[in-house]
């Protein structure tokens, strides 16, 4: 009796740590409960694989372990007893490392054990002990509730998630209030597909020359996430705040509105992201465009360029509004022209339509780097900076951390390792073909691209094949294939085609074929959650 209360409570406690992974996903997705239950029919192979095998095959061996110690022992009460232990022993050692694996697993957004996830582990936990016990009354092994644990995660947030949007909602009026009583404070939103954490960084060291400015964390993009920092960060010196709106769901933007009440607005993109939830580009672009509609009368817009869903919204904007864009588009209130890229950073010239102009230099690569300095550059201008002030500020600018970001050393290294936006990796490609030495580019193709990967990632094997000497493909096997195939149509040799199980194997192949001065491009994410066979 006393082994099997200590089995019941030590398997409850095993397989809530093993279920990291799922509680991580959980996070990742926001506790959407739809947006998990996706990812679960998604990953179903994966959990079965898993979850469902490793507890079929502890429950079996409590069952047979006795029956394989009766061949060395002799009494019944201590064969069990001791396969009793032995199995627990075993299944405590297996959890314990697969909640080790999924820990370090490398993630663009690591787990963070936030108090609401402590909540979350405690109605876990005490789902568990309930399972275990249930399990234990009926006569069935508890190591089956391992096999349950996707499912227990999902139940545990529905149960909270009640008390969790009673105390969000506090939180939320609370910044609301706070905003709305700090007198004078200018508030900025930035919103869109790709590239909105770049600008809202460039945004806000350019605003510094002027103003006190508190701008939101890089992952701080939802309601709860700016709550936070307004709650906790936000003094009455600051004069200006900018937070970064992210959305995964239709409406998603026009609640954070409610709460920042922008005055000034920047819409940077629109593209394939998240379209498992949002269901189509139409959906996106109107969701991302609730920004721009819930500024003021007197409020002001920024626009990029480039694509057909911008150049839409732009026409719809009924406030006061600019545009940017590169050379040659005549239509910018505000351009770059004569790009240059080398080894030390990105020149250009600085255009206003007002018939100012300065020649800045900035440590950030690519044009579409130079696009964000843009699109905050401009709403600088509109905020009082001088091109001059302008221009000192890009000169300031720090590469963002796996964002086009140039490493010099032995190796020239260019981290864009976050970046999984089609055009920014194909400009991404033309900056390393300006680059000194052997261009070598180590990547896993692109992911997440509406329905179009086979496509993107041919088309990205087309332009790799005339901008890098050799390429080092890491995981993501069905995008790797289609970046062979594009290359070897566009003449490039395959004896300078490389392929890596994981960084680990790309490292080694990285140094065997590198020499000091040639420059390496790590280019889209690492594959994390799903490994497409």
């Amino acid at each position: 009796m006393l082994f099997k209360i200590v089995e019941i409570a030590i398997v409850a406690v095993a397989c809530c740590a093993a279920s990291v992974h799922y509680i991580h996903v959980l996070q990742m997705e926001r506790y959407q409960l739809p947006a998990y239950r996706h990812w679960l029919t998604r990953n179903r192979d994966r959990i079965l694989k898993e979850n469902v095998l490793w507890a079929f095959a502890a429950a079996i061996l409590s069952v047979y372990m006795p029956v394989l110690l009766s061949m060395f022992m002799a009494g019944e009460e201590a064969r069990r007893a001791l396969s009793g232990w032995v199995v627990l022993l075993l299944f405590v050692g297996l959890m314990a490392w697969i909640a080790w694996r999924d820990y370090s697993r490398p993630s663009k957004r690591p787990f963070v054990a936030t108090q609401r996830i402590r909540r979350l582990l405690s109605v876990l936990l005490a789902l568990c002990l309930l399972a275990a016990i249930l399990l234990a009354l009926v006569s069935i092994p508890t190591y089956f509730l391992f096999a349950a644990m996707p499912f227990l995660v999902q139940l545990a947030a529905m149960i909270i998630n009640p008390y969790e949007a009673r105390l969000n909602a506090s939180f939320f009026k609370s910044a609301k209030k706070k905003i709305r009583e700090h007198k004078g404070l200018i508030t900025i939103g930035i919103t869109g597909s790709y590239g909105k954490t770049n600008v809202k960084f460039i945004l806000r060291d350019l605003l510094s020359m002027k103003y006190k400015v508190l701008a939101t964390p890089a992952s701080f993009n939802t309601a709860m996430g700016i709550s936070r920092v307004v709650n906790d960060q936000l003094k009455p010196e600051h004069q200006v705040f900018i937070a970064e709106m992210g959305a995964t769901h239709v409406g998603d933007i026009k609640e954070l509105v409610g709460l920042v009440r922008p005055k000034y607005g920047i819409l940077t993109s629109i593209g394939p992201r998240h379209m498992d939830t949002f269901g189509s580009l139409e959906n996106i672009a109107s969701t991302k465009f609730e920004l721009i509609q819930g500024l003021p009368k007197d409020g002001f817009a920024v626009f990029g360029s480039g694509d057909d869903y911008i150049n839409r919204l732009y026409a719809l904007c009924k406030h006061d509004k600019c545009r940017v864009g590169l050379e040659g588009d005549g239509e910018a209130w505000m351009r770059a022209e004569q790009l240059t890229f080398s080894e030390r950073g990105t020149g250009f010239d600085l255009i206003c339509a007002d018939g100012e102009s300065i020649r800045c230099r900035t440590r950030l690569l690519g044009s579409y780097n130079v696009k964000n300095i843009l699109l905050a550059a401009a709403l600088a201008k509109k905020l009082g900076l001088t091109m001059a002030e302008i221009a000192e500020g890009v000169k300031k600018l720090s590469p963002i951390e796996h964002r086009m970001q140039l490493i010099p050393g032995d190796l020239n290294v260019i981290d864009d390792s976050l970046n999984d936006d089609a055009d920014s990796a194909f400009e991404a490609m033309r900056v390393v073909a300006q680059m000194p030495g052997r261009r070598i580019v180590v990547t896993p193709g692109l992911g997440e691209q509406g329905g179009r990967e086979a496509d993107v990632n041919f088309a990205l094997g087309t332009v790799m094949a005339d901008c890098a000497d050799a390429v080092i493909l890491v995981g993501r096997r069905a995008f790797s294939r289609s970046i062979v195939r594009g290359m070897l149509q566009s003449g490039f040799s395959r004896a300078n085609i490389h392929t890596a199980d994981d960084m680990d194997d790309a490292s080694e192949i990285l140094q065997e074929i590198s020499d000091d001065g040639d420059t390496v491009l790590f280019e889209s994410r690492i594959p994390e959650y799903e490994e497409e066979e």
